[in-house]
């Protein structure tokens, strides 16, 4: 019976009992490191004024030698500088997912012409204003 879709661990065993070389394991301190990220990246403060949510920390990815790094700093006491970076690199991250979005879709649409095409809008000011002034969680609207 062929499957439509798969799940990654049956590939990756399937592949490995076939010889597939096994990656290196990560270490310890890798894996704690990871862990920091994570919660570094996890980690929202409300703002005392506005009450609404924001990372607490920034992210910039940057490289020392061959070895790229994220450095994390509090967003509170983040120089200007900093601050604009990590900003400039999550934007390209977004313009990069939606270029990519944008390349899924037209394949799809092609490959599959006797279905509607599927439209995907890449203008989110409207979404991201509904967002921005719907109630918050818990909020009686009126």
């Amino acid at each position: 019976m062929e499957k439509d879709s798969v799940d990654m661990h049956d590939v990756a065993r399937y592949a490995a009992s076939m010889g597939w070389p096994l990656p290196k394991p990560k270490t310890a301190l890798e894996r704690l490191a990871e862990q920091f990220s994570s919660a570094a990246r996890e980690e929202i403060r409300h703002d005392e004024v506005t009450g609404k949510p924001y990372r607490a920390n920034l992210a910039v990815t940057t490289w020392q030698g061959s070895s790229q790094m994220t450095l994390w700093t509090d967003i509170d006491v983040a120089p200007r500088h900093i601050a604009h970076r990590s900003f400039q690199q999550r934007r390209e991250q977004m313009i990069g997912d939606a270029v990519q979005l944008t390349f899924d879709v037209m394949h799809w649409n092609r490959v599959n012409e006797k279905d509607n095409p599927i439209e995907m809008p890449m203008d989110f000011t409207d979404d991201v204003q509904w967002r921005l002034n719907a109630p918050d969680e818990g909020e009686k609207v009126a």
